[in-house]
């Protein structure tokens, strides 16, 4: 059964970057597609962005323009480079498949968003 280990996350002021990194076991990495999602403290988990096998993305409004999604099929490896953080991008993010049906989640990586 896939896994997912994220890692990445951190403290960082209002307009910082950071990138996330997430590694999956499992076979068929390269033609599946996967996600990033994130849960704020109070809130349902939300899909961030959506990256197939064959390179399409897609992204929720509220990240476009400043989250891109991109991969490492040598790496199994799927990363999240955030920039322009705003304080309220502050929640621990997850990565999994690009929708139902999902893996276990894996531990989520922290990222807090403030001065």
């Amino acid at each position: 059964q896939v896994q997912f280990v994220e890692s990445g996350g951190g403290l960082v002021q209002p307009g910082g970057s950071l990138r996330l990194s997430c590694v999956s076991s499992g076979s068929m990495f390269s033609i599946a597609a996967r996600g990033w999602y994130r849960q704020a403290p109070g809130k349902q988990r939300e899909l961030v962005a959506r990256m197939t096998g064959g390179g399409s993305r897609n992204y929720a409004d509220s990240v476009k323009g400043r989250f891109t999604i991109s991969r490492d099929n040598t790496k199994n490896t799927v990363y999240l480079q955030m920039n322009s953080l705003k304080p309220e991008d502050t929640a621990a993010y997850y990565c999994n498949t690009g929708g139902p049906p999902f893996g276990p989640w894996g531990p989520g990586t922290q990222v807090t968003v403030s001065s």
